[in-house]
């Protein structure tokens, strides 16, 4: 199979740095374009079943917009994602202090400053790109020299394969996603409430109000968290349930079946969307996903002088799971010292 990669200027970062847009696309009509800025993926354009093409993904039309992007459009985020309870965690016997920016904790290790706001190193490969960054110790308030990778390939079957590595010369926290927000009818199509959702999960992790994992593994059985058949996104989203009103909707993780950290990728999710008849498989190595309804989605102006709003898009976020680092029953998010951080994520396209 041949993928055919082009590059074009996308913007300057805020030191006058160019940042660059990276075009992949294959045999099968998908195009796939991720930049250097925040290793984001801007745009995936597949068709639907009558092969008219669209945009799937939220984003923007130049790099720098993508430095405010609050709602983290298409960026990875690291080297934790996600929450942080207290800002605080301990690694044998040493306490670190993170930014406070969820109202008591941490959220996606830092608003301004973590990964998804720095320029990678880019290198474009046969079918794809790697993005890689060096991240010194005590960054940001995490420790260890870190060296972090995500490889973005393209396959002849419209798949999207995300292979992630990191490591550290001290344990840390390593726990890497990427915040896609899917629309499946289009980037510009409205909201996302009709979109199916099946998910492999029989459980998940319930938060407290501020979204912090209680440390329960709760079945979704006979509950609105149920999307082990495939279920409209909007169906039970309004219901009077404790936990999506906590969230304003669905942001929880969701416990993916089967997995036993043997490096297996499993088919986690299913979304199908009502117009076009688009589906996206998700697969993954990690152990959870974070389903998020796009809640809080402020609008905004996106590609094409699209406006997006409130629950526009959707996205999966495959990682470990949120305050994991501070709750001893959940997979371990340390790495370093010989245990170095890897996983694949896949988004297959239908």
């Amino acid at each position: 199979m041949t993928v055919k990669i082009s590059e074009s200027t996308f913007g300057k970062y805020p030191d006058g740095r160019d940042v660059t847009l990276y075009t992949m696309e294959n045999d099968s009509g998908m195009t796939v374009a991720v930049t250097d800025l925040g290793a984001a993926v801007v745009r995936i354009i597949v068709p639907d079943k009558k092969g008219n093409l669209e945009d799937v993904v939220l984003g923007f039309d130049k790099a720098e917009d993508y430095m405010g992007n609050p709602s983290f459009f298409g960026v990875v985020i690291g080297p934790s994602a996600n929450r942080i309870g207290n800002a605080a965690f301990c690694i044998d016997g040493t306490d670190y202090h993170v930014d406070v920016n969820d109202n008591a904790n941490n959220l996606h290790s830092h608003i301004d400053r973590g990964y998804h706001k720095q320029l990678w190193k880019a290198e474009v490969l046969a079918e794809g790109v790697r993005f890689s960054l060096e991240d010194t110790d005590g960054n940001l308030g995490f420790p260890g020299n870190k060296r972090i990778s995500v490889e973005y390939s393209l396959g002849s079957d419209n798949s999207l394969r995300l292979h992630y590595h990191g490591a550290s010369d001290k344990k840390t926290i390593i726990n890497l996603t990427n915040h896609t927000y899917f629309n499946l009818d289009g980037h510009d199509s409205g909201k996302i409430e009709e979109h199916e959702l099946m998910l492999n999960a029989a459980c998940y992790t319930p938060g407290d109000a501020g979204s912090i994992p209680t440390g329960e593994i709760a079945g979704v059985q006979g509950t609105p968290m149920d999307f082990t058949k495939p279920k409209k996104v909007g169906l039970q989203i309004g219901e009077d349930f404790e936990q999506l009103r906590f969230a304003g909707g669905y942001d929880h993780n969701w416990v993916i079946d089967g997995w036993k950290d043997d490096g297996a990728l499993l088919h986690f999710a299913t979304v199908t969307a009502p117009k076009s008849g688009r589906v996206m498989k998700a697969y993954t190595t990690l152990p959870g996903a974070q389903f998020y309804a796009g809640n809080f989605i402020k609008e905004q102006t996106g590609k094409s002088g699209a406006v997006y709003g409130f629950r526009t898009g959707m996205c999966l976020e495959t990682q470990y799971f949120p305050d994991s680092v501070n709750k001893p029953r959940f997979p371990s998010c340390i790495f370093g010292e010989g245990r170095e951080y890897d996983s694949v994520t896949v988004y297959q396209f239908e």
